[in-house]
């Protein structure tokens, strides 16, 4: 039953400032002749409408109506809200308390996940920025998360990052040690925690659905030992858990997830430039070697870890020196070019780029190849549907021009929920 009447004594407040635009709804208003609708489900509830001064007169003489709808329950609601654009949840704060706590408390989020209902989404804190900012996947709506809590010396350090689930978590260096931050979409905000087991930076990570994974890096302390430790997190119950250790030390390395492994490839240890590669097989629950496996690539002074990206389980790498797409054959263990792409990667050894899989697109944000961009100084954004058998890859640019953030990003993350 769908009841309009105007019998404030029977409303659900709706508190508006769950909107981050926070609307002033003043005595100046367009916005200020409200009705009531009342949804019958398990229990009567009402949501004010707003309606423009223009149509105030009009409806001021019209008497209510009555008119049957059939009812949704709590089930059918759920699973039609989850397949609402994740970029427009906040709107759920302003229907009523059902749908304000559906999203506040991730219910929506695991509907979503049981109905293989997934969008991504991509984090990034570009240089000179205070705040990280979240992009819909076409880069056409952003917005500013909240300011992290942390302590003066936190944006300052070297971070890392990952998503997972809905977390997206932030690993730094405080006064008192190594923290993590982590971000939760549900609350849209901050909290610190957990620790890993062993903290550590300059580590090697990679996401499989709601497990993450981290391998490698160093600790704190001067002339800290290099890790051979691997950890696992689960961001349902917030804890962290230690994996077998790795074959070799490294840090400086990087991660990513293909046939169903975890693989720690590239990075450093007091020995030198690793060209190695290993992977953690979860059935055996032992790591295994791949030797060579960047034997090719050209050697740099202070070069960023390697820059990799696993689509549609095919493994690319960036080649910072040359600005070279290459894709990696599993059955050869070697690596086959695909061309060019259109940011500057060699301009600072690496880094400063994001590469990133988003979907079944390659992802790569940085300066643009020529000097002169549609953006200027601002970051140039592009994604392709990679081919390996491919002999030229077609970039589309994204954005156009309307980021004015630099072009310089200091970490980038892609969640999937």
């Amino acid at each position: 039953m769908l009841n309009l009447n105007r019998r404030e004594s029977e409303e659900e407040k709706i508190n508006l400032d769950h909107h981050p635009a926070n609307y002033d709804l003043d005595e100046k208003s367009d916005l200020k002749y409200v009705d009531w609708v009342t949804f019958k489900s398990h229990s009567s509830k009402k949501v004010r409408i707003s309606l423009p001064k223009s149509s105030r007169a009009e409806n001021s003489s019209r008497e209510p109506q009555d008119a049957d709808y059939p009812s949704l329950n709590y089930q059918v609601e759920g699973l039609i809200l989850a397949r609402f654009p994740r970029w427009e949840y906040w709107k759920l704060c302003l229907v009523n308390k059902r749908c304000s706590m559906l999203l506040k408390s991730g219910e929506i989020f695991e509907i979503r996940k049981e109905i293989g209902f997934k969008e991504p989404s991509v984090f990034m804190l570009a240089s000179g920025e205070t705040n990280w900012w979240a992009f819909d996947r076409e880069f056409k709506y952003r917005r500013k998360l909240p300011d992290l809590p942390s302590d003066e010396c936190f944006p300052f350090s070297d971070k890392e990052s990952l998503c997972v689930g809905t977390h997206l978590l932030v690993s730094g260096r405080e006064i008192d040690g190594l923290v993590i931050w982590r971000f939760e979409l549900a609350t849209n905000s901050w909290h610190k925690g957990p620790s890993m087991v062993n903290p550590r930076c300059l580590f090697a990570s990679a996401t499989c659905g709601t497990t993450a994974f981290v391998a490698g890096g160093v600790g704190i302390m001067p002339n800290s030992e290099v890790y051979d430790t691997a950890e696992r997190y689960n961001p349902d119950s917030r804890l962290w858990e230690p994996l077998p250790r790795m074959k070799r030390n490294r840090k400086l390395c990087s991660g990513c997830y293909m046939d169903n492994r975890f693989y720690v490839i590239g990075g450093r240890n007091k020995n030198g430039e690793l060209t190695c590669g290993e992977f953690f097989d979860e059935a055996k629950n032992k790591w295994e070697l791949i030797p060579d496996m960047l034997k090719d690539d050209p050697v740099q002074d202070y070069h960023s870890p390697p820059l990799l990206a696993v689509v549609n389980n095919e493994l690319y790498s960036l080649e910072a020196s040359s600005n070279q797409l290459k894709v990696y054959l599993k059955k050869t263990n070697t690596w086959k070019q695909l061309g060019p792409v259109p940011v500057r990667a060699d301009s600072n050894r690496g880094w400063g780029i994001a590469f990133k899989s988003l979907g079944n697109e390659l992802l790569v944000i940085g300066a643009a190849l020529t000097s002169v961009s549609y953006s200027g100084n601002s970051m140039a954004i592009y994604t392709c549907c990679p081919d390996p058998e491919a002999m030229e890859l077609q970039w589309k640019p994204l954005d156009s021009g309307r980021n004015r953030l630099s072009s310089f990003i200091l970490n980038c993350s892609v969640m999937v929920a």
